[in-house]
């Protein structure tokens, strides 16, 4: 699934054709040779590119309960430290937009904008707010009782917590992601689902036998040097078993990036490992009492890569809110006696050492981007609640940072003037060039079919030509409304500045790298009038495999700072 393979597409033609007077887009254009981006077409001046940094922040009391009523000048927003003035301010409360101003207890509730409607269908909120859940089932580090138990809490939070007005999806790992159910505004789809992933194999059991025997072989072993290759390769096996499962993650962030909106991913698992290994190589110190294997043992440290993950998430304006399936762990469950060095309740220690290792993981991935950890609840019904009070209660902040498209991080800090509350955010994002950001939307246009087409871009594809074996030129031809783009009067002309961005994606879910191709359009003074009711044509040949794809062209006006994105559907071959 969303496999990045950059093989699918190659761009083998660009051609740019026009006549003297601006063709309508049912015209065929004029062909022109082969051409490569300039220096001048590249050479983009006097663009704008306003970035809106938003933030969603969650206000409670030291008890949990949401605090509702607080107003703009409630906030503090500090970026990199330096305060920011707050230019967006948005509060929901029990999924109902409410005023700028202060909610009293003898406040009358909103009259319903239509009569008989379900309660949730009373008050629709923006597309902005509009939230987008992945339910992310991860059976490769996860025990099939844990899992199931959890799945019944689930589908009661599926059916009575997530609104029509959201949109959730399913996916689970395995060695593999897979997409169980694309996105839908049905979550009782999603719950009935859950039933058939009860079937599935899990596969976190695997580890527990492994490292009891790991444990017992540490503490009949006579000599370091007999034994610590036995820790060596079962940390390595961990650690790249963890690479695959960080990979994955990121990858379902990746395709989220480009949606707009409020965007969460619910982890559920048995917990991923901070450091593989940590508690094996602590036993192997103190049976020995050598530091060697606490030095070797940082070697799979993994605290840089979920930094990395939950920087990306933040980048990408995804929350996560992680589930440990496990439940309430007890200490000492290894069934091995430690008792190392004349130490009583040694195997309690190493136990605790690992539960630990494995849920940290969990806190970080949701303290860092705003969200909330589920750890030690056998039952996580209640806790579940609490995640259904941060999609329905919560204050949106936005503010226009001074700088853009550096690529760098910045970390962000929200405060309450009143005291003794708690606030929760997302702790920094990435300020992405354009080229990323139009990438991500191209991406999610392709991956999900988003489609956002306010300009009226238009996209036709041709007959695909067969080349040899399963390779096809497909062209394709992309109509730039000219009444839609922002132009600038030069002496004798009008000109307009866009970039064009294609992608492809097959039904295996290899993907495309994103095309970026910047175009310069002049417009003679003389041929306005006329080219305003027109397109100006573009066209590339893009080489494809046969079978079923989906094609994304996105434009972005860059005096105008507005977007457009066409996806089509096309068989090549067959």
């Amino acid at each position: 699934m969303m496999r990045s393979t950059g093989q699918i597409l190659s761009l083998l033609l660009l051609l740019l054709g026009f006549g003297s007077a601006w063709p309508a887009f049912s015209q065929e254009p004029n062909e022109a040779s082969e051409i490569e981006a300039s220096e001048e077409e590249g050479a983009y001046v006097e663009t704008v590119d306003v970035t809106v940094v938003n933030l969603d922040v969650y206000v409670t009391d030291k008890k949990g309960v949401p605090i509702t009523g607080l107003t703009r000048d409630d906030f503090e927003i500090f970026e990199n430290g330096r305060p920011v003035a707050i230019t967006n301010f948005f509060a929901v409360e029990d999924r109902r937009p409410v005023e700028d101003q202060p909610v009293t207890a003898s406040s009358e509730p909103q009259a319903p904008a239509v009569p008989g409607l379900p309660e949730e269908e009373k008050f629709a909120l923006p597309d902005d707010q509009r939230l987008s859940l992945v339910i992310y089932v991860d059976n490769f580090n996860i025990r099939p009782f844990n899992r199931n138990r959890v799945f019944r809490r689930l589908r009661d939070f599926l059916v009575e917590k997530v609104s029509i007005h959201d949109q959730v999806m399913l996916v689970t790992y395995d060695r593999s992601l897979h997409m169980r159910h694309e996105f839908t505004s049905d979550p009782t789809l999603i719950a009935s689902q859950l039933f058939e992933l009860e079937e599935l194999a899990a596969f976190g059991v695997h580890w527990d036998s492994e490292r009891r025997d790991v444990l017992r072989d540490i503490n009949d072993s006579d000599s370091l040097a007999a034994i610590s290759w036995r820790v060596r390769q079962f940390a390595e096996s961990g650690y790249n078993d963890l690479s695959f499962s960080i990979g994955a993650i990121k990858e379902i962030v990746t395709s989220l990036a480009g949606l707009p909106g409020r965007k969460a991913v619910l982890y559920v698992s048995d917990g991923l490992q901070m450091l593989p290994g940590e508690d094996l190589y602590y036993a192997l110190h103190r049976k020995f009492g050598d530091s060697s294997p606490l030095t070797e043992m940082r070697e799979f440290d993994a605290s840089r890569r979920f930094q990395e993950l939950t920087a990306h998430a933040n980048s990408s304006g995804v929350t996560f809110y992680t589930i440990d399936a496990a439940g309430l762990r007890a200490a000492g469950g290894s069934n091995v006696d430690m008792s190392t060095a004349g130490e009583a309740g040694m195997s309690a220690f190493i136990d605790s050492m690992y539960i630990q290792s494995l849920q940290s993981p969990l806190r970080m991935m949701a303290e860092d981007t705003g969200g909330r950890a589920i750890i030690n609840a056998n039952d996580v019904g209640p806790d579940l609640n609490k995640v259904a009070s941060d999609f329905s209660t919560y204050y949106s902040l936005g503010y226009t940072p001074s700088h853009g498209g550096t690529g760098r991080y910045y970390k962000l800090e929200v405060k309450v003037k009143q005291k003794g509350l708690r606030v929760r955010h997302r702790n920094g994002y990435r300020d992405k060039p354009l080229m990323t950001r139009m990438s991500d939307t191209t991406r999610a246009s392709l991956v999900y079919g988003y489609e956002h087409n306010p300009m009226g871009l238009v996209m036709r594809v041709g007959d695909p030509q067969f080349v040899e074996k399963d390779l096809f030129n497909v062209p394709v031809l992309v109509g730039i409304p000219l009444g839609k783009i922002t132009l600038l009067p030069l002496d004798e002309a009008q000109e307009g500045k866009v970039k064009l961005y294609f992608g492809a994606i097959d039904e295996g879910g290899d993907m495309s790298e994103i095309s970026e191709v910047p175009l310069s359009i002049q417009i003679p003074n003389a041929e306005l009038e006329e080219a305003m009711g027109g397109y100006y044509p573009y066209q590339i040949q893009l080489r494809m495999r046969s079978g079923p794809h989906r094609l994304t062209v996105g434009l972005w006006d860059l005096l105008g700072a507005e977007g457009s994105f066409a996806s089509k559907s096309v068989r090549v071959g067959g």
